[in-house]
């Protein structure tokens, strides 16, 4: 072989490596979608710090290469970096410990105060079991139709979590949608509150909550750990790290770990949680008509709880008196997405009655929302493992 012949061999296997030769409408597609949702999270300020790595990790995952060449550079390919970290979705270990950051960040005092905030917060949960229904009837089999229903919690690292025992297959596409619809949440959920309310019942003011003891709140995660893990045990990993985290925060002798635990520890987990499942949208897995059905039972999910939410407070309302009565805008905060939705019933209560503040009332149901997705998903991780 000549030098010119050896050196238009070589130029010709160098470019059957690239990504021009390699690239594919799907990969484009999920390229230019990966940098809408970093469009949504710079420009739209839309859950900046968990759309900038997914998005990125969209585009990461869907730079085309030769499947055949042995590269290690995938995120389905054994041994790969990409791999390795991907590990700690396909086997569970993020999400607990975001739980953990979660529990280490959260006030409880507000349901504490109020413990009959939890019921709106259980009332949300409608949405999962309603799409679960749901997805049974459009032909899932009952552990995907459980991976799916979650994203009603609006809860990604549930999703998560469940997705990988009783659905890995689907898990990729399960997580995009839930922090897609998390990030959606000042887009969904205003329209809903608005269309389900009454505009005397957007000014009802609410009595301040009683203050909590520093004993009360120390005593909440030991108390509510037991509750709850005895009712779910399959839900342990995600509820006792929740309530370990909120017992650093409380006890007041280990403020540094929870420190840690609710800022450095839970970014380093939230930088290759974002990453890693955006890299698990390759075109070639990502792209199918189960995953457009998995959107849309998404959103349903979705819509459900935050319906069913707005709407159990105004049935509570009818057997409450006086100022015992409560502003169904806060109905909206028993999804799990802290603090958006609660942040979402005090912006939408103030542009009613700009002196109602209604932020504090509605971190109640928004806390308790985070346990009832985890005690949702330990639920049908019991019935269904």
């Amino acid at each position: 072989m000549g030098f010119w012949d050896l050196i238009a061999t070589n130029l010709n296997e160098f470019l059957s490596y690239t990504g021009f030769a390699n690239a594919t409408i799907g990969n484009i597609l999920m390229i230019i979608v990966g940098g809408g949702f970093i469009f949504l999270a710079i420009k739209k300020d839309f859950e900046p710090l968990l759309l900038v790595p997914i998005g990125l990790g969209i585009i990461l995952g869907n730079i085309p290469f030769r499947a055949d060449a042995g590269l290690e550079v995938g995120l389905y390919e054994d041994n790969s970096v990409l791999n390795i970290f991907y590990q700690g979705v396909r086997q569970g270990w993020y999400p607990p410990l975001v739980f953990l950051g979660i529990g280490a960040m959260t006030d409880f005092s507000a349901l504490i105060s109020n413990p009959k905030l939890i019921l709106i917060g259980a009332a949300a949960q409608f949405g999962i079991f309603g799409a679960y229904m749901i997805a049974l009837a459009l032909g899932f089999e009952p552990n995907q139709a459980a991976g799916i229903a979650i994203i009603g919690g609006a809860d990604g690292p549930t999703a998560i979590f469940l997705s990988s025992k009783l659905s890995p297959n689907l898990m990729g596409a399960i997580a995009v949608c839930a922090y897609s619809y998390m990030a959606l949440v000042p887009v969904i959920q205003p329209p809903l509150m608005r269309l389900l309310t009454t505009k005397k019942e957007r000014i009802i003011r609410m009595k301040p909550a009683r203050q909590v003891t520093q004993t009360e709140r120390i005593l909440f995660p030991i108390i509510g750990l037991l509750l709850t893990t005895f009712i779910v045990p399959s839900g342990l990993p995600l509820l006792g790290m929740l309530f370990f985290g909120n017992l650093l925060k409380e006890s007041g002798k280990t403020t540094r770990l929870a420190k840690t635990a609710g800022s450095a520890l839970n970014d380093v987990v939230v930088v290759l949680l974002g990453l890693t499942v955006g890299c698990s949208t390759q075109a070639s897995e990502f792209l199918t008509f189960n995953t457009i059905k998995i959107f849309l039972l998404g959103a349903l999910a979705f819509i459900i709880a935050t319906a069913s939410g707005v709407i159990f407070v105004k049935l509570m309302n009818l057997f409450l008196k006086g100022d015992k009565k409560m502003n169904p805008l806060i109905g909206n905060a028993g999804v799990s997405a802290v603090p958006m939705s609660a942040r979402i019933s005090n912006t939408l209560g103030l542009e009613y009655d700009r002196h109602n503040f209604l932020l504090m009332h509605a971190m109640g149901p928004n806390v308790a929302g985070v346990i009832g997705s985890a005690v949702a998903a330990g639920a049908l991780l019991g019935f269904l493992s």
